[in-house]
């Protein structure tokens, strides 16, 4: 794999929350061009989260494949979650109508746990453990699971802090720019 999405992953979702502060800055978020750009941001950060987590997945040994396959449910339940958003502001003429036409897909049994609520959580506790994985195999430091904790955790409090949780997940990863690089450049032994 190549760095780009160790770094560009968690850009995206700082992007989108820089993105997301400024759209709401007039006081009107959403479903016009801020909210778009905004979700377009967290959907290509979100993509781009998959190449991150099979990285992560190369890095842990104990329950590999379980913690994956819940990770990246989580994840696609979050892609999910920003297309739908997308697609109903698209449909929506103001904001009345895209709060409207957000609770008819939320009232569909099963939809707002699988898509808004859990679903969503398996991605960021997911990430969180495999980082936790990797640092109990070393090769992510012991600060790399805490900061990736702490990123996951600042949205819950308020999701103004989305610019900061991309920042430190991109610090959480860092460790991987060198670990990836060394698995690059280190031939394999012939024979």
């Amino acid at each position: 794999m190549t760095r780009l999405p160790l770094v560009a992953a968690p850009l995206a979702m700082t992007a989108y929350g820089i993105t997301r502060i400024i759209g709401r800055l007039d006081g009107e978020y959403g479903p016009g061009a801020d909210w778009q750009i905004a979700h377009l941001l967290g959907l290509t950060g979100m993509i781009l989260f998959i190449p991150v987590i099979l990285t992560l997945r190369r890095h842990i040994t104990t329950g590999r494949n379980l913690i994956t396959a819940i990770t990246l449910l989580g994840l696609t339940t979050t892609v999910i979650q920003f297309t739908a958003d997308m697609l109903l502001a698209l449909a929506a003429t103001d904001r009345d109508s895209l709060r409207r036409l957000q609770h008819q897909l939320t009232d569909i049994p099963g939809i707002q746990a699988a898509i808004y609520d859990i679903g969503p959580l398996l991605f960021f506790l997911g990430i969180v453990a495999m980082a936790a994985l990797a640092a109990r195999t070393r090769n992510l430091p012991w600060w790399s699971p805490a900061t990736m904790l702490i990123a996951v955790l600042l949205p819950t409090i308020d999701l103004n802090l989305m610019p900061l949780t991309g920042l430190l997940m991109l610090a959480a990863l860092h460790p991987l720019h060198t670990t990836t690089r060394t698995r690059q450049t280190t031939p394999t032994p012939v024979g």
